[in-house]
């Protein structure tokens, strides 16, 4: 089985950094630009094989993915073992920093909320088996090279794996806009945490929810009443980041 990475920074990311097995690049066929020759001389050092095709050849497996011309064929996505990533924060003098996804399936807000998560300093991103976004062309391409960096974990259980984590003595908080939630930013978030993140629609599931040890809000001025997703995913993983300085 195979996927595909496709766009030019998202390829770099993935031949510098993966450790997906790499499987060929495809080139368009035409003139080459600097980025894109420095992408056949990466990849010639990788000992990976290069092949030159045609624009169509590319747009065929992109679909509606801007490609720019390149697309990397890797082996397909494994995901990383929670437990052992855990372990590894444990022999760190780090505070812990997960978020977890709870029914995120548009591939767009995965794939920057992946990226926001991996600026933020997060140790892994964590979903659930069922009601998720894959990792797709989409998600790699949005996550600008993220997953080359951040591992991501899949859970048969969320609620489960919240509790695991607050034996750990991380401090597990949900992100929702309802009444009764505490402000974000008037909220002590120091030491280890866990932010758990609803789909743009439902939000954080009410069994999920009740797991938690808190929830926030994001304080906001004007007359709609709530944020894409992503975007309240950045605001409150950099608010985490900040306090944590």
């Amino acid at each position: 089985m195979s996927d595909f990475v496709v766009g030019i920074n998202p390829v770099k990311e993935t031949l510098l950094h993966s450790e997906r097995r790499l499987l060929e690049l495809w080139v368009v066929r035409e003139k080459q630009n600097e980025r894109l020759a420095e992408l056949v001389s990466l990849a010639e050092r990788k000992q990976v094989k290069t092949r030159f095709v045609e624009r169509r050849d590319i747009q065929r497996l992109a679909g509606q993915v801007p490609h720019q011309g390149v697309l990397l064929k890797v082996a397909a996505f494994i995901f990383s073992d929670l437990d052992k990533v855990v372990s590894e924060w444990k022999n760190t003098d780090e505070p812990a920093f997960f978020l977890l996804l709870d029914g995120i399936t548009d591939p767009h807000n995965f794939g920057a909320m992946l990226r926001s998560a991996e600026l933020a300093g997060c140790q892994a991103v964590i979903v659930a088996k069922d009601r998720s976004c894959p990792v797709t062309a989409v998600v790699e391409k949005t996550a600008a090279g993220a997953l080359s960096h951040i591992p991501l974990c899949q859970v048969v259980n969320l609620t489960r794996t919240i509790e695991e984590l607050k034996k750990n003595g991380i401090w597990c908080y949900g992100l929702a806009g309802d009444e009764g939630s505490s402000d974000l930013f008037a909220t002590d978030l120091r030491g280890n945490i866990a932010l758990i993140v609803g789909s743009e629609g439902r939000g954080v599931r009410p069994n999920v929810r009740n797991h938690c040890d808190g929830l926030l809000a994001i304080p906001m001025r004007g007359k709609l009443d709530s944020l894409n997703a992503s975007v309240a995913v950045g605001i409150a993983l950099f608010e985490v980041l900040k306090q944590n300085r």
